[in-house]
């Protein structure tokens, strides 16, 4: 299951991973990054041995929508060892979320 990161929490949760870290960031009212939701709780759930899964809410959290150049949502931002490997916008079918965990493995 994804964990919802706010600014308090982000640093830590990104640089003490043990894993690579996938990021979601979002909105409720936007209509694609609800359809993207199941998409990265079912990724979240097959790969949670090897990957740790965070959504961050612009809304509330637009400091960190800034610092890392999120300008449309959704965005999902892939970490390894703190640095950003990966970064897609819009909605991502399964198979692109897969493509792109497959860089960290």
């Amino acid at each position: 299951m994804a964990t919802e990161i706010k600014q308090e929490n982000f640093d830590s949760f990104i640089q003490q991973a043990d894993k690579p870290v996938l990021v979601d960031f979002w909105a409720t009212w936007c209509g694609p990054c609800r359809m993207l939701s199941p998409v990265v709780e079912e990724v979240s759930q097959e790969h949670a041995d090897t990957l740790s899964v965070g959504k961050v809410n612009v809304d509330d959290c637009p400091d960190l929508a800034m610092k890392f150049g999120v300008m449309s949502i959704p965005t999902l931002i892939l970490f390894k060892d703190g640095q950003i490997v990966d970064k897609r916008i819009g909605y991502q079918p399964k198979n692109q979320l897969e493509e792109m965990i497959s860089k960290v493995k």
